[in-house]
């Protein structure tokens, strides 16, 4: 049986989810509050990996390890559709010191995930010390897979509605009714809420143990003639992705400043002194956002 689903929300999740659906006959509708792919999703780094999975319980490993056995072809079989690349690239995370040696191994060891202990001037030329390479985490362009995700919505027929806020859902019998919204009321044989931050506020009630609330990150772009280095770097909270053009992109505070995302100095200049203090060099270096 062909359902209508209503999803609720346009990032990475939302469109996604629409996707798949259609690809498995369903009739799909998105509303998105404002335009599809421009909140967290659009601003993320794009690591397709928990930065360090040890931290993580085995539920999320679970998911992580089945999603990233998926990547490869789910993204070649995007770009293939749309004509839009995401820029997949299994280009591996490599751990700068200090992180958890000991840890890391055991949980790489009991996962069966490829760990590779590595002399950092192989990889990094000036850096001395050894460090840990993760060669399966891959990285896509956000931007890019949220457009080629957007366009394969509409190829598929799926029905994108922007500018377009739901506000509460009506409930009788201990069932969703109708979905009321900023410009009128929709309603689906099945629901799915893929809100990202604010999905607690439009579950209310019914998500009274959804630990959900938004974070504000902020990053740096650099922009190099070519890439400065292959593998994604992690030291502690810093991160350095490489971008197939040159661009590196580094982050990220994290902040518990509600829906606020403007950017702020202390920021800028607490990452940028990260990134000197790693690569002295840089200093000559000038971020282009």
């Amino acid at each position: 049986m062909n359902n209508h689903l209503l999803i609720i929300g346009g990032g990475a999740v939302g469109l996604t989810s629409a996707r798949a659906l259609l690809l498995a006959g369903h009739r799909v509708t998105l509303i998105e509050r404002g335009t599809t792919g421009r909140e967290a999703s659009w601003a993320g780094g794009g690591i397709m990996s928990p930065l360090c999975s040890w931290n993580y319980k085995e539920a999320v490993t679970r998911l992580t390890q089945r999603s990233m056995g998926m990547f490869d072809q789910a993204m070649r079989d995007l770009h293939a559709s749309t004509g839009i690349d995401p820029e997949y690239q299994q280009s591996g995370m490599l751990l700068i010191p200090p992180f958890q040696d000991e840890l890391a191994a055991q949980w790489c060891a009991e996962h069966q995930v490829e760990l590779q202990h590595v002399a950092l001037h192989d990889h990094l030329p000036g850096l001395r010390g050894d460090g840990l390479l993760l060669p399966a985490i891959g990285q896509v362009r956000n931007p890019r897979l949220l457009a080629a995700l957007r366009r394969s919505v509409e190829i598929l027929g799926g029905e994108i509605i922007e500018r377009r806020e739901a506000l509460r859902f009506d409930i009788k019998g201990g069932e969703i009714s109708a979905l009321q919204t900023s410009r009128g009321v929709m309603r689906a044989d099945a629901y799915l809420v893929a809100s990202g931050a604010w999905s607690k506020t439009l579950l209310g009630e019914y998500a009274l143990n959804l630990d959900i609330k938004p974070i504000r990150g902020q990053i740096l772009l650099f922009k190099f003639d070519s890439p400065p280095f292959r593998n994604i770097l992690l030291q502690d909270s810093l991160y350095m992705i490489p971008r197939r053009d040159g661009h590196v992109l580094v982050g990220s505070t994290l902040e518990d400043a509600g829906f606020d995302k403007s950017t702020t100095d202390a920021a800028y200049e607490h990452l940028l002194q990260r990134v000197y203090a790693l690569f002295p060099a840089w200093r000559n270096q000038t971020p282009v956002q």
